[in-house]
């Protein structure tokens, strides 16, 4: 189903598509990636061996580390991983947990969305007067925001239109257990304080979240990926 799920986006992307068609093939994509999440977790609830619970260390590397977490965090949480973040030199590294199939989606969907972030980033004029590292801050974060909310429509979507009577109890263990999976190599975590923001670039990076394709091509290009939210 992944693979369906790439050449939608493949075609979601041709600058020959235009904007309804685009929306069109995006919307098929959000909602096939979804359902292959809930797929997979009623496999593994009759074979637990086809998706073990895992976890995998992301290093996320300046500038705008911090902000590359809030995006990571924002498309792990609804596709049912958990995340710590640890400070490494200037960057961090975010210890992810879940199971293989979801980390491997949310490892799909953050390569593609790094990718359109530093794009929309680059199409967005910072407004004359504003702090440029500012503006592009609270971009991020308008960003994450929508794509946050929107992971979370479409999971809900699939989990209720699955038509197995049992799927949340089975979504619900699923995340129990990364939960202890997280708490028994991290118990004394303590929360972050909440973040504040002075650019005023929320706005226009909630819209290019709306506007995001839900997915990516590959499971590559995370180095390049990095190099151009730097620029």
């Amino acid at each position: 189903m992944l693979s369906k799920v790439r050449k939608l986006l493949a075609q979601a992307e041709d600058p020959a598509c235009t904007t309804a068609e685009s929306a069109a093939f995006t919307a098929k994509a959000t909602e096939l990636i979804a359902r292959y999440g809930v797929d997979r977790a009623l496999l593994a609830a009759r074979d637990p061996a086809t998706d073990p619970v895992g976890d995998r260390v992301v290093d996320i590397v300046a500038p705008y580390a911090r902000d590359k977490v809030g995006l990571l965090a924002a498309v792990a949480e609804p596709l049912r991983c958990r995340c710590v973040r640890r400070r490494q030199g200037s960057g961090f590294a975010l210890h992810l947990f879940g199971f293989a199939s979801d980390l491997e989606r949310v490892d799909l969907l953050f390569t593609s969305l790094l990718v359109q972030a530093a794009h929309g980033l680059a199409g967005t004029a910072v407004p004359a007067g504003e702090h440029p590292a500012a503006f592009r801050r609270s971009w991020l974060a308008g960003f994450a925001q929508v794509i946050g909310g929107r992971l979370w429509a479409a999971e809900t979507a699939a989990a209720s239109g699955s038509g197995t009577p049992s799927v949340a109890l089975v979504l619900a263990d699923r995340s129990d257990r990364v939960q202890r999976r997280l708490a028994e190599q991290y118990p004394r975590l303590r929360t972050a304080p909440p973040r504040r923001l002075a650019g005023t670039g929320f706005g226009p990076g909630a819209e290019a979240g709306r506007r995001a394709d839900l997915g990516g091509r590959d499971l590559g290009g995370g180095a390049a990926t990095e190099r151009q939210l730097g620029r």
